[in-house]
């Protein structure tokens, strides 16, 4: 028989190479292990030997049991021992000793066990040949440790998802080093990429957006893009990109979760594809909004991703980009989900100390609240305003509550005593109908109410009333708002914005509160610490009160008639004289809407110091006063005595005197008036003549339409000089900038134009100093 071949071949080099480290000491463990059980097994199998001959010496059978319980005590001592000297002992005892020793196994075997010797041991031996046989790989690359993230909801069921976590980065084969030319480049391209990836996904989901969720969410997962080289401008094309897919694809109702049983109920396939469209844009909106938010969070907490991606000056771009969308939502959608949300983060946002995101802030609120016809959306900001300034105990910006002033409310709820005069209309019940009208009349009388139910619903009664009753609970909060600021913080910066909304606002005051804010109008007027402005507003405020509701009340406003003719004098003079605009509504709501209550002597006191006043302000101020005098005049026609220059009665004017009606204006005249008919403005000049002509209506000293029907506020506004170039005593700067001057100014009328044009035209043809010197001449210091 030929032998059989060991198939058994010696590892290779490589093998063990491909062999782990710790399966390499393994089996040198074993190996190591597997020589000492040998070594232990030889020297137990050489002590039974030693005394089986011992006993075959001694012609005696002794048990194998016995022997060893005998002999236990000696064992350790007998296993140093050298082996016995065989060349002391007979050739029959020898060839006896080899055979035993060849039957050791049956001698030293245990005779209870029917299994065969070393039975276990070779089933071990094969088990472990076969694994050692299997082929080992090398690790060559190291476990990456995963993150889970929150798992996702699909039509299959709950897909879980994992991201890789970051860590330190392997050191990667040295780059070659691009120039700044090259680095611009390739900048430039991925932006190209990344530009045309944008495009690509926002024109599929504006094409069709029921089926474009999946791109919706991929268009957002840009949004925290991770290349440096271009991760801000792609950010915020993609913020701005988002804000105007919303602006298109959004439904014009808002979307409400869906109940258990509706879950549950089979509809159409139109139906579920609908439904579904419709939570997946809401969870998109919702992410989106929530990004913004973020972004706007990390620039005000300065706070930086680990990633490190943009830094802390790019953040400040980005949140003004979040904050941008975020104003655009707020007026495009106030009718979608998370218009609340986005309110409350706006209005905090109004008060930030960075100009150009608060400014956005306000000009997107006053947008809102113009377009905002019923008035639930102006409740909620107010209500978040509201709440702002108390948190932030009134240490708000006066912007904030000047945002009061451009709510559209004109009217609020009244008593319900006007439900007596106007009764609901009441429609007869069948059974009225089956006894008191035959079968024709019934049949008439139901056409007869359903056309009445049908002018009723195009006369919106129902959402009249709730529109009252919106701006009625937005009014109390203003009121509650700005009782506050005026009982705890009076010398707050708020004041001004508080006087000016309530004498916005005061014509719709309970007249339960007339008399206590008087009190406090007064006090303020009277302790000094306000300034100019805001003691104006005081004034103005209390007769917007008297001139509405509180022309019932019994109330003598010669306090404030006091005040204001006292500090008519200390109005500024110069560029800054913006007051005016208020002093002229203060002159109108007291002298001219109050014409009833108003005494001849207090109307002729306030005709001389607003001419007197007239010489020494602007032309556009001057044009505002002569008009309003000009009302005055007509209003009270008695008060021509001025244009006289004889005396009407005893005593001597004083102007010094505060008292308007106790200064003896009857016995002065208004010199001003030829004063002023020299002023370089012509408008001023045209007024001066016609107030000394007695301010007739019709004949040559009549003024034209155009300055006759307005008011001096509108006159004011249309003759304001900011950004006038004009400076008379320059004379060589006119000759060569003529056209740009006349170009310019937008206050000069035709005729003063003309009359410029003529001395222009005089002075580079003949000398330069003329229109100057005929200026200084003409003007009045």
């Amino acid at each position: 028989m030929r032998a059989r071949k060991n198939k058994k071949r010696v590892p290779s080099f490589r093998k063990l190479l491909k062999t782990s480290k710790v399966k390499l000491d393994n089996k040198l463990k074993n190996k190591q292990f597997k020589q000492q059980s040998i070594a232990k097994k030889y020297r137990k199998e050489q002590r039974k030997l030693r005394q089986a001959v011992k006993d075959v010496t001694a012609r005696t059978s002794v048990p194998l049991e016995e022997n060893k319980k005998k002999h236990a005590g000696e064992s350790e001592r007998e296993e140093e021992e050298e082996a016995l000297p065989l060349d002391m002992m007979d050739e029959d005892d020898l060839k006896l000793m080899e055979d035993l020793a060849q039957k050791a196994s049956f001698v030293t075997r245990d005779l209870s066990s029917i299994e065969p010797v070393h039975a276990k041991k070779r089933k071990q031996e094969s088990v472990i040949d076969r694994y050692e046989k299997m082929p080992r790989r090398m690790q060559t690359e190291p476990e990456k440790e995963l993150i889970h993230l929150l798992p996702i909801k699909d039509k299959s069921g709950i897909i879980p998802q994992t991201m890789e976590k970051p860590g330190k980065k392997q050191v990667e084969e040295p780059q070659p080093v691009l120039t700044t030319d090259e680095l611009l480049i390739q900048r430039r391209r991925k932006l190209q990429e990344k530009k045309r990836h944008i495009a690509a996904l926002a024109a599929a989901i504006l094409s069709d957006p029921e089926n474009s969720i999946k791109k919706l969410k991929e268009l957002r997962a840009m949004l925290m893009e991770q290349d440096p080289n271009v991760a801000v401008i792609v950010r915020k094309l993609v913020m701005v990109s988002l804000m105007e897919i919303f602006k298109d694809i959004t439904p014009s109702y808002k979307i409400r979760p869906l109940t258990e049983a509706e879950k549950h109920t089979k509809v159409r396939k139109e139906t579920q594809k609908l439904r579904e469209f419709e939570e997946g844009l809401v969870s998109q909106y919702k992410f989106y909004l929530e990004n913004l938010e973020q972004t706007v969070k990390d620039w005000k907490q300065r706070k930086l991703k680990k990633s490190n991606v943009i830094s802390l000056k790019a953040y400040k771009g980005l949140a003004e980009i979040a904050v941008k969308c975020l104003c655009e939502l707020l007026v495009v959608l106030p009718h979608f989900n998370f218009h609340n949300n986005i309110i409350v983060l706006i209005v905090p946002l109004m008060n930030d100390t960075s100009k150009l995101i608060s400014e956005m802030c306000c000009e997107a609120v006053k947008k809102l609240f113009k377009q905002d016809k019923l008035g639930s959306v102006s409740l909620g900001v107010v209500k978040v305003i509201s709440g702002l300034v108390k948190s932030r105990n009134y240490d708000v910006r006066p912007e904030v509550l000047k945002i009061f002033l451009h709510l559209r409310i004109k009217e609020v709820e009244v008593k319900k005593d006007a439900e007596d005069i106007t009764a609901k209309k009441k429609f007869m019940s069948s059974k009225e109908k089956r006894k008191n009208l035959s079968r024709m009349q019934r049949k008439w009388k139901k056409a007869e109410e359903k056309l009445e139910r049908e002018l009723l619903e195009a006369e919106a009664s129902e959402s009249k009333e709730k529109k009252l009753k919106l701006h009625t609970e937005t009014l109390n909060i203003i009121f509650l708002t700005y009782f506050r600021i005026l009982k705890k913080v009076q010398k707050s910066p708020l004041l001004p914005a508080v006087l000016e909304g309530l004498a916005k606002f005061a014509h719709l005051i309970n007249v339960e509160f007339f008399d206590d804010l008087l009190v406090v109008l007064h006090s303020l007027i009277a302790s000094g610490d306000l300034s100019y402005r805001e003691s104006l507003h005081c004034v103005l405020t209390a007769f917007h009160i008297l001139s509405g509701q509180g022309d019932v009340l019994n109330i003598d406003p010669s306090k404030f008639y006091s005040h204001l003719y006292r500090t008519l004098f200390r109005l500024h003079a110069g560029a800054t004289n913006d007051d005016m605009v208020i002093v002229l509504q203060c002159l109108d709501v007291m002298l001219t809407k109050r014409r009833k209550k108003v005494s001849q002597q207090r109307a002729l006191a306030f005709i001389k110091r607003l001419s007197t006043l007239a010489l020494h302000v602007l032309p556009n101020s001057s044009v505002g006063i002569l008009a309003t005098n000009r009302i005055l005049m007509q209003t009270f026609p008695k008060t021509d005595l001025l244009l006289d220059n004889e005396a009407q009665g005893s005593g001597l004017y004083l102007p010094e005197l505060d008292e308007p009606e106790c200064c003896n204006a009857q016995n002065t005249a208004l010199w001003e008036l030829h004063a002023l008919r020299r002023h370089y403005h012509p408008t001023v000049q045209k007024f001066a003549d016609h107030l000394i002509a007695g301010a007739p209506a019709e004949g040559s000293e009549a003024l034209r339409p155009d300055l006759s029907r307005r008011s001096g506020t509108e006159l004011f506004e249309t003759y304001n000089m900011k950004g006038m170039t004009f400076n008379p005593p320059v004379a060589s700067v006119i000759p060569r900038k003529k056209d740009k001057f006349l170009q310019g100014d937008s206050f000069l009328n035709e005729d003063l134009k003309e009359l410029i044009q003529t001395h222009l035209n005089e002075a580079a043809v003949h000398r330069p100093l003329d229109f100057a010197e005929h200026l200084k001449e003409s003007s009045l210091s």
